[in-house]
C-alpha cells in the first residue's frame, strides 16, 4: 500500500465539454478526486491546460482544431478551478495518478508535480506526454514519479490497473466504496459504450484494448458502477461536485 487508511469517497470534477471532429460527439472530461478515512487526497487526471480557458489561440496553436473544440471550458472547469469550488488547491492534493498522457487527462499536471505522480513506466517513457497526434506541446514535471508496470493497491479500497490499447501506457482504477460497492474508472481504456462493439478502433492497439476492457468487466461484475471515459449519454448522469459517491 502506498497510503494508509481505507477509500470513503469519490468525487467527480466536471472539467468541461469537448465537441470531437467537427460533431462526431460531444464528450465530458472528467477528473476525479479521491479520498480516504485518513484524510489523504488522490486526484485522477487533470484535464485540458488551463491556459486554453483564458486564451483559445494557445489552443489553435496546439493544433487542437484538428482534433475538435471545446465547448465549455471555464477557469472554474480547470482542474485548480474544480477543486477551488471545493475549497481545495492543487496543494491539498497528496498523490495525481495519471491514466495516460492525452492531452485531456494531461493539461494540468505541472501543478501537481509537489507530490508523487503515478503512472505506468510505459507511458513515463514517452520524452514527451503525448497529447494528440504528432503535438508534443508540454514536457513532464520535475516530480517525483512512481512507475507501475502491474496491478498496484494504493490503499484499502482503490486498485490501479494497466490497461494498455488505447495508449500502450494506459491505467485504469478499481474502486471499493462503503456504500456504492465497486466502481471501474475506465477512462479511456473503454472509453464510451459502443467501443467493445467497434472493436476500438479508435485504439492505438485495438487488441490490447479488448484485452484490457474485458479485464475491467469482470473485475466488475454485475453489479458494479463502469463510468466510461468519455461516454456522451453516461455524462449527464453521473453525480458531480460537490455530490459525491460514498
Amino acid at each position: 500500500m502506498i497510503l494508509p487508511g481505507h477509500l470513503i469517497r469519490l468525487t467527480i470534477l466536471d472539467l468541461g465539454l469537448f465537441e470531437v471532429r467537427g460533431g462526431e460527439r460531444i464528450i465530458g472530461i472528467p477528473a476525479y478526486l479521491l479520498e480516504t478515512d485518513q484524510g489523504a487526497r488522490i486526484l485522477i487526471d487533470t484535464g485540458f491546460p488551463p491556459a486554453y480557458a483564458t486564451d483559445p489561440a494557445i489552443a489553435d496553436r496546439d493544433g487542437l482544431p484538428s482534433f475538435g473544440r471545446l465547448l465549455n471550458f471555464t477557469p472554474n472547469q480547470t482542474a485548480a478551478g474544480a477543486l477551488g469550488l471545493l475549497g481545495l488547491s492543487p496543494k491539498d492534493i497528496d498523490l495525481l495518478v495519471l491514466t495516460h498522457g492525452h492531452i485531456d487527462h494531461v493539461g494540468s499536471l505541472p501543478l501537481f508535480a509537489h507530490g508523487p505522480i503515478i503512472l505506468t513506466r510505459i507511458e513515463r517513457s514517452d520524452p514527451k506526454p503525448r497529447y494528440f497526434g504528432t503535438a508534443r506541446p508540454i514536457d513532464w514535471p520535475e516530480a517525483s514519479y512512481i512507475l507501475i508496470d502491474a496491478e498496484t493497491p494504493i490503499c484499502n479500497g482503490l486498485t490501479l490497473i494497466p490497461t494498455p490499447g488505447h495508449t500502450p501506457g494506459h491505467l485504469s482504477a478499481v474502486l471499493d466504496l462503503p456504500e456504492t460497492g465497486r466502481v471501474i474508472l475506465a477512462a479511456d481504456a473503454i472509453n464510451r459504450a459502443s467501443e467493445p462493439a467497434e472493436h476500438f478502433s479508435d485504439a492505438d492497439n485495438p487488441a490490447a484494448a479488448e484485452t484490457s476492457a474485458a479485464r475491467l468487466l469482470t473485475m466488475g461484475g454485475p453489479d458494479a458502477l463502469l463510468i466510461y471515459g468519455h461516454e456522451p449519454t453516461q455524462w449527464p448522469t453521473l453525480r458531480k461536485a460537490p455530490a459525491s459517491y460514498d
